[in-house]
C-alpha cells in the first residue's frame, strides 16, 4: 500500500512541527509547510494526498488559499483552526474543505480524521478506476469497455442499456469489493448516468441492479456474480480478470 504523503501547512514553527512528527510515527510522510509559496512547491514537486491547512497563516489567509487549491487541485484538504464556531466551520467548507478541526485537537483525533478523509478519497477514486479500455473476463464472460461489448460464455452478445453498462463497468473495476448504494450512484454519477437523489435514490439503484442482474445471471433470483451484501449494498462476488485493448 501506498504511504500517504501529507503536507502540514502551518506559520506556528512548533506546531507544524508537533503535528508533522507525530504523522512521521503513525505511518505517513509528513512535509512541512508555511506559506502558500511553499504548498505549491510541494505540488509541483511531487504527490501530496492530503493537505492538513492552518487557517490563520499570518499574512495569509488558509480560506482563500483553500479557495485557489480547489479550482486547480482535486487533493483532499483538512482545515485546521483555533476559531471554532459554526459560521467559521461552514467558510471552511463552503471554499472546499473535506474536513475542520478546531485547536486545540488531540493528536488521536487529528490522526482518525486524517484516516477517514483518506479512505473516504481512495475509494471514491477506485470507483472509476479502469474502465474505458479495458477487457474483462469473468466466469465465462467477456466485455469490451472500448466497443462496449458484453458476451456470454457462448458467445453471444448482450445488449445493456447505458445506465446498465455504467453499472457493470463499477463492478467489473471493483470485484470483491462491498459498494454501498451511495457509493455506487457516486461512481455512476462520474459517467453522466446519475441516479436520483435522497430517498429515490436506494430504490433506483435497487431496480438498476435488477435490471442487471436478468441480463447477466443465470438464475438472477439466485445470482452468482451480482450479489447482495447485507448491512452494505452490492458487490461483484467472482474474480475478473482484465487487459488493454
Amino acid at each position: 500500500m501506498t504511504i500517504p504523503r501529507i503536507l502540514v501547512v502551518d506559520d506556528d514553527p512548533e506546531m507544524r512541527q508537533m503535528m508533522t512528527q507525530f504523522l512521521r510515527k503513525h505511518g505517513t510522510i509528513a512535509l512541512p509547510a508555511a506559506t502558500e509559496a511553499e504548498v505549491a512547491a510541494h505540488l509541483e514537486g511531487g504527490r501530496v494526498d492530503l493537505i492538513l491547512l492552518d487557517v490563520m497563516l499570518g499574512d495569509e489567509n488558509g480560506l482563500d488559499i483553500c479557495g485557489r487549491l480547489r479550482q486547480e487541485q482535486d487533493v483532499p484538504i483538512i482545515m485546521v483552526s483555533a476559531l471554532s464556531a459554526d459560521h467559521q466551520r461552514m467558510e471552511g467548507y463552503a471554499v472546499g474543505a473535506d474536513d475542520y478541526i478546531a485547536k486545540p485537537f488531540n493528536p488521536e483525533l487529528l490522526l482518525a480524521r486524517v484516516k477517514a478523509v483518506l479512505h473516504r478519497t481512495r475509494r471514491s477514486s477506485s470507483l472509476v478506476h479502469r474502465r474505458n479500455t479495458k477487457t474483462f473476463t469473468f466466469s465465462g464472460w467477456t466485455y469490451d469497455a472500448k466497443h462496449n461489448e458484453a458476451r456470454s460464455p457462448t458467445g453471444v452478445q448482450v445488449s445493456l442499456s447505458r445506465r446498465e453498462t455504467a453499472l457493470l463497468r463499477v463492478l467489473l473495476a471493483n470485484p470483491h469489493i462491498p459498494l454501498t448504494r451511495e457509493e455506487i450512484a457516486v461512481a455512476l454519477d462520474v459517467t453522466g448516468e446519475a441516479e436520483p437523489q435522497g430517498e429515490g435514490l436506494g430504490r433506483a439503484i435497487d431496480v438498476l441492479v435488477g435490471r442487471l442482474r436478468s441480463k447477466i445471471e443465470a438464475d438472477p433470483k439466485h445470482p452468482k456474480f451480482l450479489k447482495t451484501e447485507r448491512g452494505v449494498g452490492y458487490v461483484f462476488a467472482v474474480d475478473v480478470m482484465e487487459q488493454d485493448t
